[in-house]
């Protein structure tokens, strides 16, 4: 059995993805949907998702509890909230009581947008961050590596609270750098209650050339920081698709894990996933 930890869905008469900007990103300015999703899972042997937001705006987060709610592929969704509304745990038990609302797993915000790379310190965010905790969520972290510093600051002021790393934080793959982002990714991971995600990597490579040795680095780097028990596959879909394909993606995956015994691929592939979403 395996998890997908980490993909996505939209449709654009409902709503605009502002963030899909440019000619790099024009193939996703279409509709992706769980129909156009569920073969390549299936066929690549994924039976549990987690679905995660893609916009700050209100409205998605209880439209994608409707979704998993009525589709048994979807096991899990990460929603959207303003973190800093005074009245945020209200506006998570809110979310809960929705149909759908035992899906909501975590709340995540695009902080990779803000301008401020401290802006995890806030007090009205670090006041919606524990609100989060108490509603026993979880907080994906989507953010660049200038700010992985404030997330290890953030996850140690917060240890009753799980914060998970999507995409690696996103080490710069195609410039094959890795300082200082190695650095503050072991700090972060030295941290008890954080895990990341094995996902997004490869658009942040080249997408007309990567290759699976590209990538090698980053992963062998994040499996010697967290251990298998802390890492869990994303496939990412469908921003994956502007370099790779569903099942290329996972493929890929696995051949960068093939050291691994059978219970720490399990764990990469499911067990870390199902624990930590409570999936």
């Amino acid at each position: 059995m395996t998890v997908d930890a980490h993909h996505h869905v939209w449709d654009l008469s409902v709503r605009d993805q502002d963030w899909i900007r440019g000619p790099e990103l024009e193939p996703l300015r279409r509709n992706f949907t769980l129909a156009d999703l569920e073969p390549g899972a299936r066929a690549a042997g994924v039976d549990r998702t987690v679905l995660v937001q893609t916009v700050t705006v209100a409205e998605e987060t209880p439209e994608f509890l409707a979704l998993a709610a009525g589709h048994d592929l979807v096991a899990g969704v990460v929603g959207w909230t303003d973190l800093t509304r005074p009245d945020v745990a209200d506006e998570l038990t809110r979310l809960r009581e929705l149909p759908g609302g035992a899906f909501l797993k975590g709340i995540r915000h695009q902080v990779q947008g803000e301008p401020d790379p401290r802006w995890l310190l806030r007090a009205d965010v670090r006041r919606g961050l524990a609100a989060v905790a108490e509603a026993g969520l979880v907080y994906d972290l989507v953010v660049l590596p200038r700010h992985l510093p404030a997330c290890v600051d953030a996850a140690s002021s917060l240890p009753q609270l799980t914060f998970v790393l999507d995409h690696l934080g996103k080490p710069p793959v195609a410039s094959g750098s890795r300082a200082p982002w190695a650095t503050d990714l072991r700090a972060l991971a030295a941290l008890p209650n954080t895990v990341a995600k094995l996902s997004g990597l490869v658009t942040e490579a080249d997408p007309a050339s990567w290759t699976p040795e590209d990538l090698r680095p980053y992963v062998d780097t994040a499996l010697d920081a967290f251990g298998p028990d802390r890492l869990m596959f994303g496939s990412d879909w469908p921003v994956c698709t502007l370099a790779a394909g569903y099942g290329h993606v996972l493929d890929t995956a696995r051949e960068l894990t093939a050291h691994l015994g059978p219970e720490e691929q399990a764990a990469v592939y499911e067990r870390t996933a199902r624990r930590v979403y409570d999936l």
